[in-house]
């Protein structure tokens, strides 16, 4: 029987098989979007959600199964056929050309053009003005990408993909490196969107935006689809046991740390049009958290004291000796350790094998005469493969290959292999999945159990108020308020974060 234009899906997918070389992975998935309708689709990193959308977006194709869009049976032989069909996918990593304006980047390869062949560059930027307007991006689009934070690269490409007004809109981990404030933004977008009847999946590993913003949920372990339920019917841990096979217990049962010694100390430190006067000290056993919208200075101040970034004035100093804040040697040297929150472009070598990377951070201990240790690199790899649960093929696997959440273990280890005094996190969680966060949450709390004092920058209020002794808000480059734990709300952090916002709103009413 043939289905009423209305009835038909907005996509449906058959039978999918995947594999790459032995590797199965995905086995038999059927997966259908409704027009107007958000459908969520979770698993652990590695259970084959990416690969099902880069199938549907034509980057890849399926070994076996069909793809049918809005009625008609389809194959794509390359991410053009997809983009024809309606299709945009908003992926997790980052795709734009650096060294182009954020105008270039959400119009690239389909410039609009005069009548005689030129590309018409004003209406190029009235356009994507139009569209940062409407995400209410604080950025120009005249600006290089380069010059953008990890976050506001995220909005452009968002709206690259909005531009192109498709009819179905993957979102892969879109929020892993927004504010709250900007994750309200997208969702009232996605909303809007609903009304117009596309249909949308939306791959997040946060169990809050799932139940907020999506219809239904289905979810992929080990490459095979274990369920699908209607979200406003189901749970938070039936969901998370359909991801892992278990329950995961509750990973931020807060215990105080023995605090010992004071660690860290900054002293009015300011960085060149960034942040200025800050002030705070963080002591052995202690994690201290920073919260903040993005752009309010919180990873620069982390790369200020790792000796990253170049201070104006002020001072830092752990354990009682001041750091020249010219290199991140010194501040290594002191016992300061840092996880940048863009591990992909920052934190790992993605074409090296897993035993180098964990060896980085102590290359010049393992180093000698021009040869590297390697019986101790492997010993190193070894101790925290099994201490962190980290699964990898062996210490010659290539770390590019690993899902996320063992791309951020390895980070770590990397680090922990040096004992720091000071652990330095930025957004530690970023894009993982439930069962490697709750593992990663452990590690922290366990840490400063162990006397480490540790500094954590996370745009997640359940995160950053589950593990910290302490929080600081920032604002505009300015500590706005203190609050010890039994203070925390997220009434309180947001109103920290927006503080100098709000005033300068009240000015104007005034």
């Amino acid at each position: 029987m043939k289905l009423h234009k209305s009835e038909v899906a907005a996509m449906t997918l058959t039978h999918i098989f995947k594999s790459f070389g032995d590797i199965k992975v995905l086995q038999d998935v059927d997966f259908e979007v409704k027009k107007g309708e958000v459908h969520a689709l979770m698993g652990e990193n590695g259970a084959g959600k990416s690969t099902l959308m880069k199938i549907v977006s034509g980057v890849y194709q399926p070994d076996k199964g069909n793809i049918v869009i809005n009625g008609e049976k389809t194959y794509f032989h390359h991410p053009n056929d997809a983009i024809e069909k309606g299709i945009a996918l908003i992926h997790q990593e980052i795709s734009l050309v650096p060294g182009l304006s954020v105008a270039e980047n959400i119009y690239l390869s389909r410039m609009p053009k005069k009548s005689n062949n030129i590309i018409d560059w004003k209406k190029m930027r009235q356009d994507a003005r139009c569209i940062l307007d409407d995400l209410q991006c604080d950025f120009s689009e005249n600006a290089e990408v380069s010059c953008l934070n990890i976050a506001r690269q995220q909005m452009v490409e968002i709206a690259k993909a909005l531009s192109k007004n498709p009819d179905i809109v993957i979102f892969d981990e879109p929020t892993a490196a927004l504010t709250d404030k900007e994750k309200d933004i997208l969702f009232d977008k996605i909303r809007m969107l609903k009304t117009r009847g596309v249909g949308m999946v939306y791959i997040s590993h946060r169990m809050d935006e799932i139940f907020t913003i999506t219809d239904r949920v289905s979810v992929l372990r080990d490459g095979y689809k274990t369920g699908t339920h209607k979200t406003s019917k189901t749970t938070a841990k039936e969901l998370t046991k359909m991801m892992v096979g278990r329950d995961v217990e509750s990973t931020m049962d807060y215990n105080q740390a023995v605090i010992g010694d004071e660690v860290l100390r900054v002293e009015n430190l300011s960085s060149p049009d960034v942040f200025e006067g800050i002030d705070f000290n963080i002591k052995a056993g202690e994690v201290v958290g920073l919260y903040g919208l993005v752009g309010a200075g919180r990873t620069e101040i982390a790369e200020t004291i790792f000796g990253v970034r170049e201070k104006t004035s002020g001072q830092v100093s752990i354990d009682g000796k001041i750091l020249s804040g010219k290199s991140a040697k010194e501040a290594m040297k002191a016992g300061a350790a840092f996880v940048t929150e863009d591990r992909k472009k920052e934190g790992l070598a993605l074409g090296l094998a897993g035993d180098f990377n964990m060896s980085l951070a102590k290359v010049d201990q393992l180093h000698h005469f021009g040869f590297m240790d390697k019986r101790k690199e492997l010993e190193i790899f070894n101790k925290y493969k099994k201490s962190m649960s980290i699964k990898i093929a062996g210490p010659k696997q290539t770390v590019g290959e690993l899902s996320g959440g063992n791309q951020q273990k390895i980070i770590l280890g990397k680090w922990l292999t040096m004992n720091p005094k000071l652990l330095i996190l930025d957004e530690p969680t970023r894009g993982i999945d439930v069962a490697a966060k709750a593992e990663i949450h452990q590690l922290i709390r366990k840490e400063a159990q162990n006397g480490m004092a540790v500094l954590l920058i996370s745009s997640e209020m359940p995160e950053i108020m589950g593990l910290s002794d302490r929080i600081m808000t920032i604002c505009e480059g300015e500590i706005t308020a203190h609050y010890n734990r039994d203070q925390f709300s997220e009434k309180h952090l947001l109103r920290g974060a927006m503080a100098k916002i709000l005033e300068e709103a009240n000015k104007v009413k005034a």
